[in-house]
């Protein structure tokens, strides 16, 4: 299976780089990772809705460049729909079973994704009710689909 984190931004903090590496490592075993970055737009403060809005778009359109017609496509909003590990686990199963070789997941700047892109997935995940920087869940996400093909594997790591 070919997995996709299609962001927006670049990771600066040492620490996450190192997360995130170490993840994608540890899921070569089951998965073809890549990360694909695109530019983020500044958000000036005390921005408007319509200037936010206006963000959002063109971090949209840079996302939306990325996505493959024949992906299942996921994107992490916090309206979506929250599922327990197992559950993951068992969609990324019914994925490989159904034939899907290619899932994108989609992580949004820090005001979110374009309505286009939460439109255009086949599915909306939410990790918690609670707001995380966009950049620490980029490990969140990896360590969870590590998780997940573990549990389907049978191998010892979830409890």
């Amino acid at each position: 299976m070919n997995i996709d984190i299609v962001c927006v931004g670049k990771i600066k903090e040492r620490y996450l780089k190192d997360a995130i590496a170490e993840y994608s490592k540890r899921l070569t075993r089951f998965a073809k990772i890549s990360i694909i970055e695109v530019a983020d737009e500044k958000t000036p403060e005390h921005a408007s809705d319509a200037v936010n809005e206006q963000i959002k778009a063109k971090e949209g359109d840079r996302i939306l460049k990325h996505l493959r017609d024949n992906a299942t496509v996921v994107a992490l909003a916090i309206e979506g729909r929250q599922l327990t590990s197992e559950q993951l686990a068992a969609h990324i199963a019914q994925w490989g079973l159904h034939g899907v070789s290619h899932v994108q997941f989609v992580i949004g700047g820090s005001l979110g994704l374009d309505p286009r892109v939460l439109t255009r997935a086949d599915m909306l995940l939410s990790f918690s009710k609670m707001t995380f920087p966009h950049q620490l869940m980029r490990v969140i996400l990896l360590e969870q689909v590590y998780r997940g093909f573990k549990i389907n594997a049978h191998e010892p790591y979830h409890k």
